[in-house]
């Protein structure tokens, strides 16, 4: 039979390292996953040779004093502490009040494995129209999202209008690198286009590297590079020493995002964000693309992009200035504007971004004009998860 296994390493600094297999090697089907659910749920697990299950006292509240330790806050603020009924309620609310948060508002985080409001995600637009609402039901300073496991963090502003991570990456690297001089910064390719030509950035010598979109991928880019911090337009937010330990983590983010409120006490979040350059960037949308089809999809598409731009081809009346093929095809035209379309790593789906420099209207019609009806010439594309 095979047999499950779970191992990890703990030191000094915490836990160091966490892997998961199967021996013999398996994969599971729908039938197999509903077992394995039954499984765990009924405590009915059994102990086998070859792996250990040890529990660790006191590691919750290591946890809390070390991510808490991080920021003692000067600046009253009122925090909506979304969690989605996930794993982030178990910690985020008492770490977000060790960090000098003068009211914390709790929203759905009670641990509730049903999920019964909505699907723990603050990328999607049901979660974070729902801290939008407690903003302004509450008054509060901002809204901070976690997903299901604690690792991504979404923003909502004062105004209850939602701040996606790349925005939020480029306000944290403005603010970081006026105190990092030099500092360099990883993002993925889904991420605004604002941080090659922001102003900002370059008064202070910050330099930016667009890599591969997936959570490995940037922090193992970070990390490779000596990176300060590496942001993925997802909410996985990656701080090297002294801002964290590396890894993604909802609440170092968020510690991130408090510090820089406390730096700049005379502004709003929705202030800082409106001190950007303008650019109108999309939710990240997904057609529904089967995985052993949607690499052979994203290889046509990127195949005509190349060939649009080597043939001097436009795209809404605008010149192509650069074909990126590190993860799928990102397409940068002379405005500034550009498209993204990659394979999803972990979904049956592929990904579709679209960011103007022009107008809402603009950003729209990138995706309503171009991408959407490139990709429904596939018969493999299937339906969308959300449009604009």
């Amino acid at each position: 039979p095979a047999v499950a296994m779970v191992t990890a390493s703990h030191n000094e600094n915490g836990w160091t390292g966490v892997k998961m297999g199967v021996s013999p090697p398996l994969t599971f089907g729908p039938d197999e996953m509903g077992r394995l659910k039954e499984i765990v749920l009924g405590g009915q697990g059994v102990a086998r040779p070859g792996g250990t299950l040890t529990h660790v006292p006191g590691l919750a509240e290591r946890y809390i004093a070390d991510v808490a330790g991080r920021l003692a806050l000067n600046r009253p603020l009122k925090v909506v502490c979304a969690c989605g009924n996930g794993t982030a309620g178990a910690f985020a609310p008492e770490a977000l009040r060790r960090m000098g948060v003068a009211v914390v508002h709790e929203m759905d985080c009670t641990l509730d494995w049903s999920f019964p409001r909505y699907n723990p995600n603050p990328e999607d637009h049901e979660m974070l129209k729902a801290m939008g609402q407690a903003v302004r039901d509450f008054g509060a300073d901002l809204a901070l999202g976690f997903d299901g496991d604690g690792d991504r963090c979404g923003v909502v502003d004062d105004t209850g209008e939602e701040i996606f991570a790349d925005k939020i990456g480029l306000m944290l690297a403005r603010d970081l690198s006026g105190l990092h001089p030099q500092a360099q910064f990883i993002v993925d390719v889904k991420s605004t286009g604002l941080f090659a030509t922001d102003p900002v950035l370059a008064a202070n010598g910050a330099k930016t590297l667009y890599w591969k979109t997936g959570h490995s991928y940037i922090k193992r880019k970070t990390a490779e590079i000596g990176a300060l911090a590496g942001f993925e337009k997802s909410g996985h937010f990656f701080f090297n020493a002294p801002l964290g330990r590396g890894y993604d983590c909802g609440l170092t983010a968020a510690a991130a995002i408090l510090g820089m409120l406390d730096r700049n006490p005379d502004k709003s979040l929705s202030q800082l964000k409106d001190a950007l350059p303008q650019a109108w960037t999309s939710l990240t949308m997904s057609p529904h693309c089967a995985d052993e089809a949607k690499y052979g999809v994203v290889e046509g598409v990127v195949a005509e992009y190349e060939a649009l731009a080597r043939d001097g081809g436009t795209i809404l009346g605008r010149a192509i200035t650069g074909v990126i093929t590190v993860n799928g095809v990102r397409v940068a035209l002379e405005d500034g504007s550009w498209v993204l379309v990659r394979a999803s790593s972990n979904k049956p789906e592929i990904v579709v971004v679209v960011e103007s420099t022009r107008s809402e209207d603009d950003m729209r019609a990138l995706f309503r004009e171009e991408v959407k009806p490139r990709l429904a010439r596939r018969p493999e594309i299937g339906a969308y998860n959300q449009e604009i």
